[in-house]
Parts: C-alpha cells; sequence; structure tokens
C-alpha cells in the first residue's frame, strides 16, 4: 500500500476538519494532532494557516466542480432541461457529509475581508464565476436564449437552495429548485421552440 506524502495527510485532515467544523474552529494544532505530522512538517508545507486553507479551496474547487459538471451532463443527456442542475445538487445535498458550500462558509465565517487575506474572497468569486460559465454552457446545450442571462438567475436559484438545504434539510428545496429552473427554462426557450 503507498502512503500519502505528509503533505496530502495534512491537506485531507484539513479538508476534513475545515469543511466539518469551520475554519475558525479548526486550528493547526488540531489539524497536526489528526494527520499524524510534526507541527514542523506542517509549516514546510504551508507557511500559515491560510495557505492551508488556500490549498484546501483550490482542491475543493477542482474536486467539486468536476463531480457537478459530470453529474450534470449525464443527466443532461437524458434530459435536456435547466432542471436537471437541482437534481445534481440533490444528489450531493443528500451525501452524509454535506455541510453547504466551502466557499460560502469561508467568506461568511471570515466576512468580506477572509481574516485580512484577499486571495481566500479571490478564489471564493472565482469559484461561483465558473460555476456560472458552466450554467451558461448548460443554457446553450438546451439552446435557451440569453444564456449569461440564464446563468445568473439560475445562480440565485442554486445559491439559494445550498443554503437553504443546509438550514433545513427537510424542506422540499430540490423540488422548490426544479420547479424555479424550469420556470427559468421556460422563459428562456426561443418562442419558436415553446
Amino acid at each position: 500500500m503507498i502512503q500519502s506524502s505528509a503533505r496530502d495527510r495534512i491537506l485531507e485532515t484539513a479538508a476534513r476538519l475545515f469543511y466539518r467544523d469551520g475554519y475558525r474552529a479548526t486550528g493547526i494544532d488540531k489539524i497536526i494532532a489528526e494527520s499524524g505530522v510534526a507541527k514542523m512538517s506542517l509549516y514546510r508545507h504551508f507557511a500559515s494557516k491560510n495557505d492551508l486553507i488556500h490549498a484546501f479551496l483550490t482542491r475543493r474547487h477542482d474536486g467539486w466542480m468536476g463531480w457537478f459538471e459530470a453529474s450534470v451532463r449525464r443527466r443532461l443527456d437524458a434530459r435536456p432541461n435547466l432542471d436537471v442542475l437541482a437534481d445534481a445538487l440533490g444528489e450531493w445535498f443528500e451525501t452524509e457529509d454535506y455541510r453547504g458550500c466551502a466557499f460560502i462558509n469561508m467568506v461568511a465565517e471570515a466576512g468580506g475581508g477572509a481574516g485580512e487575506d484577499p486571495r481566500l474572497v479571490e478564489q471564493a468569486v472565482a469559484h461561483k464565476a465558473s460555476l456560472a460559465t458552466f450554467v451558461a454552457e448548460v443554457a446553450r446545450t438546451c439552446g435557451l436564449e440569453h444564456p449569461d442571462d440564464v446563468a445568473e438567475e439560475a445562480m440565485l436559484c442554486i445559491e439559494g437552495m445550498i443554503v437553504r438545504y443546509q438550514m433545513s434539510p427537510d424542506t422540499g428545496v430540490i423540488d422548490a429548485g426544479r420547479r424555479l429552473l424550469g420556470r427559468i427554462h421556460t422563459s428562456h426557450t426561443p418562442r419558436a421552440a415553446a
């Protein structure tokens, strides 16, 4: 069995703890203890806690976007409708460790200044821009008019679903999101196709 590197163990542990417990509540000492590495090793790989958060968010973006895009595309093949976004989100919501969006959580915890490290807010903004770009691509795939407008409208629904489900998971969020995204789809369907 291949043993993971100290950097990988630190990052995996930090990812789990940051997402589960929050950024402020997760101290460096806890990450060191649970990853089984020496403090010197952690600081050799990550000069500060914010550097570790930055690495976590980079990893989270890549992993989550890859999963989400694949999940949506698979559904689009069967049903080319914007409401498949809600179905993909529903799959994520029902995972055992769902704790909302790591980027929204980071900005909410740290405020607009993200703990005096503007890179973290920039990462959150870039993540949401990537998601909006993908949603516009989905709109184009569905043949909808004004795909950038569709993305803006759909992002409000998506972000609302993420936060709402985190706060109250049994409120019909997925069905409501599916209905709203369906309405956005219909309102941007070319008249000739409607």
